[in-house]
């Protein structure tokens, strides 16, 4: 498992979420419906307890926390953006 963010990602952080320098930025998995996909990955500004993953960027801190590194299943996750969207990829 890796943690990859763009430096597009960390412009959108910065432009357009107004995240700045030395702030952590924690991707957490959460419930949205009985579906298919019944979770998905959320973003928080958030202190880090337990980090099981995390890379820093562009002068930000991105990481999972142990609880929630199950949902990558072994794959990566690339942190992108796309305009003023964040885009989080796993492969």
């Amino acid at each position: 498992m890796a943690l990859t963010v763009t430096a597009a990602a960390v412009d959108c952080f910065k432009k357009e979420w107004g995240f700045g320098e030395g702030e952590n930025i924690r991707i957490f998995v959460r419930y949205v419906s009985g579906g298919r996909e019944p979770y998905a990955l959320g973003i928080t500004r958030d202190d880090p307890i337990n980090a099981a993953l995390s890379t820093s960027e562009g002068g930000l801190r991105f990481y999972m926390e142990t609880n929630d590194v199950w949902f990558l299943e072994g794959r990566d996750l690339t942190i992108d953006a796309s305009g003023e969207d964040i885009v989080l990829k796993t492969g």
